[in-house]
This record gives structure tokens, sequence and C-alpha cells, in this order.
């Protein structure tokens, strides 16, 4: 009897296991790609196993392709934006959830509009202000267009989050003497980070990954390009440097990888307490 119980489990394992293996292939096959000669790419098929480890794809992708000047110019924009959205957003689902305030549930419908709007349509008002500021072609025109928009999902998330804390927390705070911006420091914000984590790790690998906006705005300075508008230095005019490619893919991959394993269970709690609450 207890063989037959397990017997669905093991099936379902078994499933599960397959579904893995298909889901994960691309990704490996891409780092065995970028350990093989280009004319082995081309005929490789779909073997895995490189004849003979190339690593200097690597080191072409690396130095010849200038990635160690997009790389450092990719964690100075999406760490910089990354606290500007946890800055904001959190502020902004604090107000929402705990406050109410006439115009409260206009201000959601506004900011929740925006979710339906694609970015391609907003990038020509956005350019504009930058260009105005004087920040175009500067990594702090694309820090700041990169953060800017309303972040309906984080904003959400703060919202449900803070509207679920008890009430006696900010009157406890109250009479030890803590005003608005205490009390959300020091009481609110640490409470929340699961929901911070969540928002770090969604919003690094969007911006580590962003392509329109560092292309548009970095056009007269490639060296302040990002590392997915880097991509295109493997493209020749008769030619495409597959390898390279697929290195620099590589490279560029790992942080978001590593940062997701480091997080990986505030965000799965951030989550599973915002549906909750």
């Amino acid at each position: 009897m207890k063989l037959t119980k397990r017997g669905p489990i093991y099936l379902l394992h078994s499933l599960l296991i397959l579904i893995g293996v298909v889901w994960i292939y691309p990704f490996i096959w891409m780092i065995t790609a970028s350990l093989k000669t280009n004319q082995e790419y081309m005929t490789g098929g779909w073997s895995l196993l490189p004849k003979k480890l190339q690593f200097a794809n690597y080191a072409r992708a690396w130095e010849t392709a200038k990635f160690s000047t997009y790389f450092f110019n990719t964690v100075i924009v999406t760490v910089s934006v990354v606290l500007l959205v946890i800055l904001m957003c959190s502020l902004t689902g604090y107000a929402l959830g705990r406050y109410q305030f006439k115009g409260r549930l206009f201000i959601i419908s506004a900011i929740t509009a925006t979710m339906f709007m694609p970015k391609g349509y907003t990038i020509i008002p956005v350019y504009a202000l930058i260009n105005a500021l004087g920040l175009n072609n500067t990594l702090y025109g694309v820090i700041l267009a990169e953060a800017g928009g309303a972040h309906i999902l984080f904003i959400l998330l703060f919202m449900a989050h803070f509207r679920g804390l008890p009430k006696e927390l900010e009157e406890a705070a109250e009479m030890d003497g803590c005003g608005y911006i205490r009390t959300f420091v020091q009481v609110m914000l640490p409470l929340s980070k699961p929901i911070i984590a969540t928002t770090a790790i969604m919003q690094f690998m969007w911006t580590w990954n962003s392509f329109l906006v560092p292309l548009i705005f970095t056009l007269n300075k490639p060296e302040l390009r990002t590392l997915g508008v880097g991509m295109y230095q493997f493209v020749g005019e008769h030619s495409i440097d597959w390898t390279g490619m697929a290195a620099a893919s590589s490279i560029s991959l790992l942080p978001i990888i590593i940062v997701f394993l480091l997080f990986q269970r505030y965000f799965v709690e951030g989550v599973a307490g915002s549906v909750k609450g």
C-alpha cells in the first residue's frame, strides 16, 4: 500500500525534474556556448560540451568589448535606482496605507492606471524633462529616467503591508515623542524588510537588464552604456561574435543570480505577506 501511495509522488517528482531540466537547458547551453569557438558554436547543434574550453571569450568580452566599463556603469545605475525606488515607494505606500484623506482613492486609481501605459509611450516626455534638466548623456539622467514612474506594483506591496500593521505601533511611537518621519524610519520601515527585499530584487533585475532607457540617454556617449546596451559591441557590420556575446551574457547574469540567492527568503516572505495582507 505504501508503494501504491508513493507512486504518484514519484511520478510527480519525475515530471517536475523533467520540466526543470527543460527550463534550465537554455541557460546551461549559453554557459557552455561561451566556452566554445565561433565555428564550434555554429556547427555544434544541441551539443553542450565544448571540445576545448575557450576562456579567452570572457577576456575578450571583459576587456576588448569594454564590459568592465559597462559593468561598473550598470552597478552605479542599478544600485542608485533601487535605493530611489525603495524610498519613493515605501513613503507612498505608507501614506496610502496608513492614512485616510480626501482624494486617496483617486490617487490610487490614477497610479494604478499607469500600469497599463507602455513605457515606450512615456519616453518622449521623460526625454524632454531629462534634457531640460541638462542631464542627457549622463548617468544621472539614466538613473532619474529609470527611477521615475509610478512603480505601482511596489507601492501596492508596501501599502498592503503597512495597512496590516497594528495601529498601536504608531501610538506607542507618538507617546515616545516620535514624529511622522521618525515613526516611519525607526518603527515602520524596519518591519517591512521582506517587502524591501522583494522590491530590491525585482527592481534590480529590471534595471540591470534595461535596454531602452540607457540606450536613449547615452547615445552620444558610448562609454556610459550599461551591459544591456553594450551587447551591441558584438554585432558587426557583416558578422556577429556569438561566443563573445554568450560570455558577456553570462557575466551579466551572474550578479542577478547572486542577489536572488541571497534575498530569496525575504522575497518569498514579502510576496506571501502582501497577499495575506
